[in-house]
């Protein structure tokens, strides 16, 4: 459905980010990238969604393909029409707009009348019934969770047929991490939404994931099976806080020059 083909991504023709990267989705899969800070899961995503276009980066060498088609030449607005959506890291709302603002601006893409925005809000409501308590308050003055929701809310009121989703349990207690989670799942099965998951919480990431990737230093440096990952010496140690004893390890011990070393030869 969703495909990168050895995606190399310079911004202002000049700074190298991505290197040869290749990334495949299938139709209803759920897919995830780790990785550390700086390794290139954003710029990754918007490869896919054209914003890179905003930030004066594009695609260089290789390709992003939707159902076979080449899109990294659209515009972000074509692309979205297409079906394939982004939730913004940071959430990035219209902050002095209502909660129902903002999930309004989101299904601004689908032509339709007010019924069908009804039936949008209805849905949206459905996974996120904490929205419909507080859809007249300002989206600024909301809780980090709550603001998360908006973002995801406004992404399905454009009925996605793919949805990027970029560090989702950033900046949220537990709780509120494990409650986003079980959404998100829910979008999955019962949306019947592909994904396309950035996170740095590798834990969440290969519950929710069928398939994942660990982006290094923009490269794939390793990829596989969810449940492979998981029992993966590097990714236990590097990424799920365990040494091979099977003792937990703080990620700020580990030394990257040894990851790389291991995953790259």
């Amino acid at each position: 459905m969703l495909e990168l083909q050895n995606v190399e991504v310079k911004y202002l023709n000049t700074i190298l980010v991505l290197k040869g990267v290749n990334i495949r989705l299938d139709q209803g899969g759920f897919a995830c990238i780790l990785g550390a800070n700086g390794a290139g899961k954003t710029t990754t995503l918007k490869a896919i969604s054209g914003l890179l276009r905003t930030e004066e980066g594009e695609v260089t060498d290789g390709g992003v393909y939707y159902e076979g088609t080449p899109i990294h030449k659209f515009y972000p607005e074509d692309i979205a029409r297409m079906g394939i959506l982004q939730v913004m890291e940071g959430r990035r709302l219209a902050e002095h707009l209502t909660v129902e603002e903002n999930l309004r601006a989101g299904g601004l893409i689908i032509r339709g009348n007010g019924s069908r925005f009804k039936r949008d809000l209805d849905l949206v409501y459905g996974y996120f019934p904490r929205l419909k308590e507080i859809k007249n308050a300002t989206a600024g003055y909301c809780s980090g969770g709550e603001q998360q929701m908006i973002a995801m809310g406004r992404c399905l009121m454009g009925h996605p047929k793919v949805m990027l989703l970029d560090e989702p349990s950033m900046g949220l207690a537990p709780l509120l991490v494990e409650e986003i989670a079980d959404i998100v799942k829910r979008i999955h099965v019962q949306g019947k939404v592909s994904i396309l998951l950035v996170e740095q919480n590798a834990h969440i990431a290969l519950e929710l994931a069928e398939y994942g990737y660990v982006l290094e230093n923009g490269r794939i440096v390793l990829d596989g099976p969810a449940e492979i990952l998981k029992k993966n010496e590097d990714v236990k140690e590097f990424y799920l806080g365990f040494t091979r004893m099977g003792e937990r390890r703080s990620y700020r011990d580990v030394k990257h020059y040894k990851r790389r070393r291991r995953w790259l030869g």
